[in-house]
């Protein structure tokens, strides 16, 4: 009988107490090696009705299983894989690819769909997920769904799920989870002597440099990776001396070690780093590998017959040899959640390591403990930044730029992620960093709305507006790259300068309302990123912001007897006109 864990118990507390109340989908977020299994176990010994649990790998379906029948639970298995198809049982454990085609036998409603792996389930409505739930929710309309994983967001749309029990939203788009009920920080484990401390070695004779590859043909969800690995190979190839040099300071870190993992590029990458190693203590696995010789390279590495165990895309998830004491990454990734997946092979307790040591040849810079925030990137300045949000005062984490004394430059956040409690529940804060705004109502919307939330008007696209402006006659369109203000009386004059010298100005005259409206929508609430939005009231309470005030991207101006009139200015501008100072 297995005791579960503090942690493991919260969790099964969070998720019985999740659907006493609500039928909404729900995420538990665990790091690799925290024990799902034992977690997803619990609740089907708790479970009064039928509950199947969906996994994408045999490995993962076995090693569910047998933990619940540790339990004394009885339990069917619906895998090809492992030539078993059982439909009786209260409680099933299943792979995706064999329920998926065999839905026919799955007739009785179920109480509780348990998915582990779930950020693996599309966002698109389509695949075998979907099929899946879809079918098993025309059984019972109220059927509770709840996901595990360890990384709870893909690199193709972001976060799985909306909404997270500490008190924010996550900035993403009809993700299919509705909230994460629970989450336990990888240092914690580490803290609490649950998994082995990783130790990041910085110490790299050689790196290779990924950095050609371009980001959009690289993509961990794409279905057709022949380009991707056409590219990969010819990189590689190229270094042979940087293979050979990292293969024999691999050997020589881990002389006194228990056991390698060697993540490749691709497969003739793998055959390479396999020539540079003993041949007597190493083995190769693809996802060519047959499945019987898999299975017994795997045997044979758990019980350290071999030392060096090289895998290609394949070892990511389901795969438990706590022995691991060597991560070595020789592929690149830009998703931070298939690094700490490869990360996370190394990090299970064993009785004769101490440690991981963590030897990354690609130089991605990812920090194992660092939070995904859900968003690639932006440029490699970035750094994760705390940005507060002055309406509900909630602690946002953005990516942004910092100055060298550590204050804030910008960042790249749109919205609020805060939660914030109404008398109708509980709602994303709806403060907007950057917005557009609606001509129609004056509301503000996402910079990528199409539709005004509000009025839902047709809001016009800021690459139609350029486009029209540039080929109307009497019209002035400038990049703006800086802008200069002064003041006289109650009036601000503004002027917009562009990179090539030319000029438009515009002023706002305090006296009337719309001209204090106009400069504090377009101006004051935009100051510091929109984090410190401020409301003037006369022309001389800009004076000291005056060197602060955001400049637009581009200004269209009009043409009138006496002078350009400037009529409309585009700030936050994403698209393929080229902004001012920008190479392309």
């Amino acid at each position: 009988m297995y005791q579960l864990r503090d942690y493991q118990q919260e969790a099964v507390d969070a998720t019985l107490n999740h659907f006493r109340s609500t039928d909404d989908s729900a995420v538990i977020v665990l790091p690799t090696g925290a024990g799902k299994s034992l977690v997803i176990a619990e609740l089907c010994r708790l479970a009064r009705q039928k509950v199947i649990c969906l996994t994408h790998v045999k490995e993962l379906v076995e090693q569910n299983h047998q933990k619940l029948t540790a339990l004394g639970v009885d339990a069917g298995i619906y895998s090809a894989g492992l030539g078993r198809k059982d439909t009786q049982n209260k409680v099933s454990f299943a792979s995706i690819q064999s329920i998926a085609r065999g839905l026919e036998q799955h007739n009785e409603p179920l109480s509780l769909l348990i998915i582990d792996e779930c950020h693996r389930i599309p966002k698109s409505e389509q695949g075998q997920y979907h099929a899946v739930i879809q079918h098993f929710k025309k059984l019972n309309p109220a059927l509770k769904i709840l996901g595990l994983t360890a990384t709870p967001y893909r690199l193709d749309s972001g976060w799985i799920y909306q909404n997270h029990y500490w008190g924010f939203a996550r900035e993403t788009d009809n993700p299919f989870f509705k909230k994460c009920i629970y989450e336990l920080p990888l240092r914690r484990l580490v803290k609490s002597g649950y998994l082995t401390e990783p130790k990041v070695f910085d110490a790299a004779v050689a790196h290779y440099d990924f950095s050609q590859l371009l980001s959009n043909e690289y993509n961990e969800y794409n279905e057709d990776q022949t380009p991707v690995e056409q590219q990969l190979n010819e990189l590689v190839s190229k270094h042979p001396r940087v293979t050979k040099a990292i293969c024999e300071q691999i050997e020589e870190l881990a002389k006194n070690r228990l056991g390698v993992m060697i993540f490749a590029s691709t497969v003739e990458h793998a055959k390479e780093i396999m020539g540079y190693l003993p041949a007597e203590h190493s083995q190769i696995v693809t996802g060519d590998t047959a499945i019987t010789k898999r299975d017994q390279i795997i045997h044979d590495f758990k019980q350290q017959k071999i030392k060096y165990l090289v895998n290609v895309s394949v070892l990511t998830t389901g795969f438990d040899a706590p022995h691991v004491d060597v991560i070595a990454l020789l592929r690149p990734t830009e998703s931070v959640s298939l690094f700490q997946q490869m990360v996370g092979r190394g990090l299970r307790l064993h009785p004769n390591k101490q440690d991981c040591l963590i030897l990354d040849y690609t130089n991605s810079g990812y920090d194992v403990f660092q939070p995904e925030i859900g968003s690639q990137k932006p440029n490699s300045k970035s750094q994760l930044v705390q940005v507060e949000c002055p309406q509900c005062e909630h602690q946002n984490i953005f990516w942004g730029i910092k100055a060298a004394d550590g204050t804030l430059v910008e960042h790249y956040g749109r919205r609020c992620q805060g939660l914030v409690e109404t008398l109708d529940g509980e709602f994303q804060c709806d403060y907007r960093f950057v917005f557009k705004r609606c001509p129609y109502c004056n509301e503000e919307n996402d910079i990528a709305a199409r539709h005004c939330q509000h009025c839902h008007e047709r809001l016009i696209d800021p690459d139609d507006i350029l486009k029209k402006a540039l080929n109307l006659k009497g019209h002035k369109v400038i990049r703006c790259q800086a802008i200069s203000a002064s003041i006289n009386g109650n009036k601000l004059t503004v002027r917009y300068h562009d990179e090539d010298g030319e000029e438009l100005k515009q002023t706002y005259n305090f006296d009337f309302t719309k001209g204090r409206d106009s400069f504090n929508q377009e101006f004051a609430r935009r100051l510091g990123g929109g984090t410190t939005p401020v409301e003037f009231d006369k022309a001389e309470q800009v004076a000291p912001f005056i060197e602060h005030l955001p400049h637009p991207d581009f200004v269209i101006a009009e043409q009138t007897k006496r002078y350009w009139q400037v009529t409309q200015l585009l700030f936050d501008y994403q698209g393929p006109y080229r902004k001012a100072n920008e190479v392309r």
